[in-house]
């Protein structure tokens, strides 16, 4: 066993970063049940953004259902975190994640948790609807021993690791959409920066012309008396 010393001194200057992703897939089963009426079966889960076994780290997480389900407390101690049930309304499930590490506070995220969505074969129930997202685990400072575990994780496997949501692609389309949003942002300024000479040098214009009025009305009285 590594021995830590200190366990709870922090290793100055050092920031790990883990990603996550972390939602929910469901599938409508084309009626209701008869039984108790739900509509869907769904999977609420935190997975890791990268191939690597976030059990190195993570001691469990606990999802935290509706007040409506007998057990609404799903504690899970081991990959894959995710919890399986059945239901008929969307609510909100708080996620929260907790480290090996007993001095490294908690994480907690949000999930809404989507059944319903307008796209044809999920209504029919030929297509599961996944509503997942990405975010990171930023770790400041870490402890010694929390270092050490998040540096020497393992794969979770040997094949191809991908999630359901190509965030690549995602995160191509956001930035693509970004730097179209400042062109044309900085294309609106330049315009009303023109506009604005152009009314300036207007003005102007017209302040002249009224001088000149003026003192062509004053002359024009002067010569008069």
């Amino acid at each position: 066993m590594t021995d830590f010393g200190d366990s709870s001194a922090r290793v100055k200057g050092v920031t790990i970063v883990k990603p996550i992703v972390y939602g929910n897939v469901a599938r409508y089963f084309g009626k209701k049940r008869d039984e108790d009426g739900h509509t869907h079966q769904w999977t609420v889960y935190v997975k890791p953004y990268r191939n690597e076994d976030m059990s190195t780290y993570v001691k469990k997480i606990h999802f935290k259902l509706h007040e409506s389900y007998a057990n609404q407390n799903r504690v899970i101690t081991k990959p894959p975190y995710e919890v399986t049930e059945t239901g008929w309304g969307e609510f909100e499930i708080a996620i929260k994640i907790y480290f090996l590490d007993p001095n490294e506070r908690p994480v907690t995220v949000y999930h809404i948790l989507k059944l319903f969505q307008t796209d044809t074969n999920i209504v029919l129930g030929k297509k599961n609807l996944v509503s997942e997202f990405y975010d990171e685990m930023i770790f400041h400072d870490p402890s010694a021993m929390m270092q050490q575990l998040l540096t020497s994780t393992r794969q979770i496997t040997l094949g191809p690791y991908k999630h359901e949501t190509d965030f690549e692609d995602k995160k191509e389309k956001v930035l693509s959409a970004i730097i179209t949003a400042k062109n044309k942002i900085r294309y609106e300024i330049n315009d009303l920066k023109e506009r604005l000479k152009l009314s300036k040098e207007s003005i102007a214009k017209y302040k002249t012309e009224i001088t000149n009025l003026e003192k062509e009305r004053e002359n024009s009285i002067n010569e008069d008396i």
